[in-house]
């Protein structure tokens, strides 16, 4: 494939982008914070000066951002893709947004004449190292099967999902689930310690039996460790419960498991772990509540 720019160098991004440029394809990066990009140019990738230096330079566009404000920024504030993008150009944003930011997103650069594909991903940070990503894709048939190559090293599946908004809606969905089963865990671990049982057995146990998982079989032995290094920011999942909850109150879906979840979330952000893993929210149930 031609030249490929990457937009956002984060715990996600710089992972992608490093696999790219490990498995032949040249690419030119860019980051806010642009000293991000300096282990990147150690891999051989160049750096553009801004969003618009890249979609110029770049027929193929990816960006990977932390929120709907984020992935708007690049487009639309001064320096953003909307000054270069043109027909023949393609921009495909992999940042978990909603659905109506994407939409604005795929309307803005069809407008310009360029295409657009929505690429939101599940996994974290060793699935990106590993190219073992799951990409849901949604928007312009022909840009997903022309960037399907670089969708082949990032990810170990990708699905096309039809009209834009479809995988933001997917990955929304996804990622409630996900919160949800967090916060169940992290009861569970905290009820197991409480009544003087083993967590590590506990663990044993869960991995023997029907709800085995890869998560549990992951996180389990870091967070008894009270180990929460970032795969996944608690803040950047309490995003994503927030915009599930919000496209459950468009489709009048009652969702009180993952409102719960959405609560426990922000108490963890409220006492600083915000920036911690997202199973790093197993500490507020640790707490104690004083007697009365």
């Amino acid at each position: 494939m031609e030249e490929i720019g990457f937009l956002g160098m984060g715990i996600m991004g710089k992972a992608m982008a490093v696999n790219l440029l490990k498995n032949g394809f040249k690419v030119t990066v860019w980051n806010r914070t642009l000293s991000k990009c300096d282990e990147l140019k150690e891999h051989g990738a160049s750096v553009g000066e801004s969003p618009a230096a890249v979609i110029k330079k770049c027929k193929y566009t990816i960006g990977m951002l932390s929120d709907p404000p984020a992935a708007l920024s690049v487009v639309f504030d001064k320096g953003g893709i909307l000054e270069e993008i043109c027909s023949g150009k393609g921009y495909i944003d992999m940042s978990t947004v909603d659905a109506e930011t994407s939409s604005k997103i795929s309307e803005a650069v069809k407008g310009k004449g360029g295409s657009f594909l929505e690429a939101p991903v599940s996994g974290s940070k060793k699935p990106a190292e590993d190219g073992q990503l799951v990409i849901l894709a949604a928007g312009e048939k022909g840009l997903y099967e022309t960037i399907l190559p670089a969708f082949d090293v990032l990810g170990k599946k990708s699905f096309f999902l039809g009209e834009v908004g479809n995988g933001a809606k997917m990955k929304l969905v996804v990622n409630m689930i996900m919160g949800s089963m967090m916060n169940a865990f992290s009861e569970g671990l905290v009820l197991a310690d409480k009544s003087g049982l083993s967590s590590k057995t506990l663990l044993d146990v869960l991995d023997l039996g029907a709800i085995a998982n890869p998560m549990f079989k992951m996180k389990g032995p870091s967070m008894i460790q009270n180990s929460y290094n970032p795969a996944f920011p608690l803040k950047h999942q309490q995003k994503d419960m927030r915009l599930a909850l919000a496209l459950g109150d468009e489709n009048a879906v009652s969702m009180p498991v993952a409102a719960a979840a959405n609560e426990a979330f922000k108490k963890a952000r409220s006492t600083g772990l915000g920036d911690l893993d997202f199973s790093a929210v197993y500490e507020i149930f640790k707490v104690t509540e004083p007697s009365t």
